[in-house]
Order: structure tokens, then sequence, then C-alpha cells
């Protein structure tokens, strides 16, 4: 006869099984995790006492005690506290590793241009250290549509390469004809024009990294940073609440992990293209 109740019901162990064991899991600053009791969703910025504190994408603020009862991408985890840090080779926000020398070189004369400030400041968190060994600099235009502009004061040469990064360069988009006939110009050969899929850069950051499911849908017609800034509750009145929206979520990223494969392999083309 089936025994179903197993062999030996008293056995070591006998209470966990059927249940999935938690990874242990070290509660760094700006790791995201989810309350597996509440679903409430939120990065870690500090750990005081034996308890973690945690902050959603709202700005608000829960402790919690560090051990179990957390889960990262649905798995059970049990949050510990960071150990030391080890003196091995130590590795840049992009992911490279760091250089003994970390002073800035001097500046090639080839550049990397950006649509806006957000840009330039996302890339910077991320690759500014490499960028500076490289001596590279990165400068913003404030929209493609500047572009033809700025080649008619400065022509690129092949001692002066521009490596360009776009928002939204998808097939059809305005963006997209916009680079297609600039590359069709004297400047092509030195031009290296690339982009990501969203409509602005600040959808390149993950919504892992915000402590969100996805980044919400807004209407055409609707201004899309305005659109965000009202989804997420946050003011959106006056362009200092859009800067202030955007400081909150570029505070989230703190290496390439935080950030969608489209914007970092695009990223990596120019650098590349720019130092050869």
């Amino acid at each position: 006869m089936e025994d179903r109740y197993g062999s030996d019901v008293l056995a070591a162990g006998w209470r966990e099984q059927g249940f999935k064991k938690s990874a242990d899991v070290a509660a760094e600053v700006d790791l995201v995790v989810e309350v597996a009791d509440d679903g409430y969703c939120g990065a870690v910025i500090r750990i005081e006492a034996g308890m973690v504190e945690l902050e959603d994408w709202k700005g608000r603020r829960r402790m919690f005690p560090l051990g179990a009862g957390f889960l990262i991408d649905g798995e059970p985890v049990r949050l510990v506290h960071p150990t030391a840090k080890s003196s091995g080779p130590q590795r840049t926000a992009s992911g490279s590793f760091a250089v003994a020398d970390s002073r800035a070189r001097t500046a090639l004369p080839s550049r990397i241009l950006v649509e806006g400030r957000h840009d330039a400041e996302l890339v910077e968190k991320v690759w500014g250290d490499d960028l500076r060994h490289e001596g590279v600099v990165v400068e913003y235009l404030q929209g493609i549509d500047l572009l033809d502009e700025l080649l008619a004061e400065a022509p690129p040469t092949a001692q002066r390469r521009y490596g360009v990064l776009v928002d939204h360069l998808v097939p059809g988009s305005k963006e997209t004809r916009m680079v297609e006939q600039i590359l069709r110009g004297p400047h092509g050969p030195h031009l290296k024009i690339v982009g990501h899929p969203y409509i602005d850069v600040w959808q390149c950051v993950t919504p892992a990294a915000l402590g969100i499911r996805a980044w919400p849908v807004i209407p055409k017609g609707t201004d899309w940073k305005t659109g965000i800034c009202r989804a997420f509750g946050w003011p959106a009145e006056s362009q200092a609440d859009i800067a202030h929206a955007w400081k909150r979520i570029l505070s989230r990223v703190s290496t390439y992990r935080d950030l969608e494969p489209s914007l970092l392999g695009r990223v990596e083309e120019l650098i590349d293209f720019v130092t050869e």
C-alpha cells in the first residue's frame, strides 16, 4: 500500500519539504526587492541595527528586519548584511575593470553627442570613468534637428569623428528619416548615429531599478514626461518638477545592470567608434 506520509515524518527537514529554499542575498544599497507578505516593492537605502530600510518609487520608506520574507524576480530570498568588499579587481559602473591610474586623459578631438541634458547625465553616471580614461567628451545637442547646424559649423573628419545617440530611433519615425538623410550627406563617412527605441532616455532605466513592473503607458497628445510624473503621483507643473523627477529616476541607477540592453550596446558602439 502506498505510504502517503513518507517513510519517516519525524526525519530532519520534514517541515521544509515542498517549500522553496530562500537564497541569501546581500542587502546592497539600491537593490530592489519585493516584500512577500504585502507586495511592497522598494530599493535598499540603508541597513541599521539588523533592519533594512526600503524606499519605493513614490519615495515612501519602510523598515523591515533582515532575513527571509523578500522576493527578487518572484524568487524567495533572505536579505543578509553585506560583507566587506574584496580587495580584488574593481569594476566601473559600466562593468569595465577599473584602472589603477584613473586620471582623465587629454580629450580626444572626437566627440559623443547626445540629444539632451538627461541623456548626458545618464551616460556620465554609468560610463563616466571609462570616458575620462579614454579622453572622450560627451556633449548634448538639445535635439537631433540641430545636428545639421553643428556639422556645418564644425565638420567631422577622419581625425575628429562624431558618435551620436538618438532617442526613439525606430523604423518610420521622424528621427530615423532625419538620421538617414544626414548619413547620406557629405559628413556621413565620419559619423556614427545609433539610437534606442524609447520615446525618452528615462525609459532606458529598467522598471526593476525603479521598483515598478513596467513604465506607464502615456496617451498620445500628452507630453510624455508630464504624463509619467502624473502617473507616478509626482508634481509636474513646472520644468523644475520635471528636473526633480529625473533626479529621482537617475538616483536609482548605479551600474549598467540598471539600464536596458538596447541602450548599453549603442553607447559601447559609440565609444568604440570615437576611440578607434
